[in-house]
């Protein structure tokens, strides 16, 4: 075996050697000498594995691409809080709105990709932007990002006003046609699921709604609530609570059937063939991170967001646990991505003609 301290001995080549390689013997010592250097760099660099089995060794950023207060904010620290169980560290919510979720996305991309900086990502950020503004969007939602998993999914519906004269779709699209132009929608912004959900309804049903952008749901719906604006659409999680107390009404799910958390609500497609707005947010990282980080805080999400306790949180906010390996969750962005622009060019939306 080969020891730092052994002197590196000459071997004397056959005659034949010397005559065609005379420095033979000094080529052998230094192949020698590199080796050695070679040996004992492996045994003093850390390997990748030995940096995961070190990581975390101070507080995690989670950024969060909307404002606090809404269910990508309690999702965050769900996630967060599992995390910092299993790992021992803080994991603080860095709030990045604005930009349709691009903004905070556009953040993550672009972080060191050494397991400090998280994100969560959503379909507004990963696919509903993208798929909408293109080139425009300053990151690619499958190269520029390490995709951890999938959390959750994200049901839409469609929430008017508790005083406006429509108590289900058809009544609601038949009030919009004898109002045209004058009944309104709000969205935490251009290009989100929100936005682009209802730009799809206009679409399939010729209504003419005005769209009033906001920089987040919370304050979307506050003026929902007060009348200023007509209609949203927008999850369960923050919203079901205003319907029983009537100052809001639910129309429809956005999903292709009737969900189990609420079978009383219809499904918008029963009125609106081919509609169809599921939205979902999961973990992601910059670009790079280490297999052994990543498959960590995968193992840790996945347990954490699984347990009996943790998922009737999740139930009892209008949101239903679905968890993936960091390939499926590519994948679910890659098949969305398509078929959102599939919507987008069938439905002739572009970020320069949606109402």
């Amino acid at each position: 075996m080969y020891r730092p301290t052994d002197r590196i001995a000459t071997v004397r080549a056959p005659d034949f050697l010397h005559r065609l390689l005379p420095d033979f013997s000094f080529s052998l010592r230094i192949d020698r000498a590199i080796t050695a250097l070679g040996i004992a760099a492996l045994f003093s660099t850390p390997s990748v594995s030995a940096q995961a089995l070190a990581y975390p060794s101070k507080p995690i950023r989670m950024i969060v691409p909307y404002p606090p207060g809404a269910g990508t904010d309690f999702t965050a620290r769900e996630i967060g809080k599992a995390i910092s169980e299993a790992l021992g560290q803080p994991v603080v919510t860095d709030n990045r709105p604005g930009a349709a979720a691009t903004l905070g996305h556009g953040l993550m991309s672009k972080a060191a990709p050494d397991g400090y900086t998280l994100g969560l990502g959503t379909t507004g950020g990963l696919v509903s932007g993208p798929a909408l503004l293109g080139n425009k969007i300053p990151y690619d939602p499958l190269k520029d990002f390490t995709h951890i998993g999938l959390a959750t999914y994200v049901y839409y519906a469609l929430f008017v006003n508790g005083g406006l004269a429509a108590n289900n779709m058809r009544e609601f699209i038949a009030l919009a046609k004898s109002q045209p132009g004058k009944l309104n929608y709000s969205s935490p912004g251009v290009g989100t699921p929100n936005h682009l959900g209802a730009a799809q309804l206009v679409t399939l049903t010729g209504i003419n709604l005005l769209h009033v952008p906001y920089k987040g749901s919370a304050l979307a719906l506050t003026d929902l609530i007060s009348g200023n604006i007509q209609m949203t659409i927008t999850g369960l999680q923050i919203t079901m609570p205003h319907v029983k107390t009537g100052r809001l009404k639910v129309l429809g799910v956005g999903h292709t059937q009737r969900i189990k958390m609420a079978p009383d609500i219809p499904a918008i497609n029963e009125t609106v063939p081919g509609y169809y707005n599921t939205g979902w947010w999961g973990l992601v990282a910059p670009p790079g991170l280490p297999a052994a980080i990543v498959d960590k805080l995968n193992a840790i999400m996945v347990k954490s967001l699984n347990s009996k306790v943790v998922s009737q949180r999740f139930f009892a906010n209008g949101l239903e646990i679905s968890t993936s390996t960091p390939l499926e969750y590519k994948e679910i962005i890659r098949n969305d991505l398509q078929s959102w622009r599939k919507l987008i060019k069938e439905a002739n939306i572009s970020a320069d003609s949606l109402p």
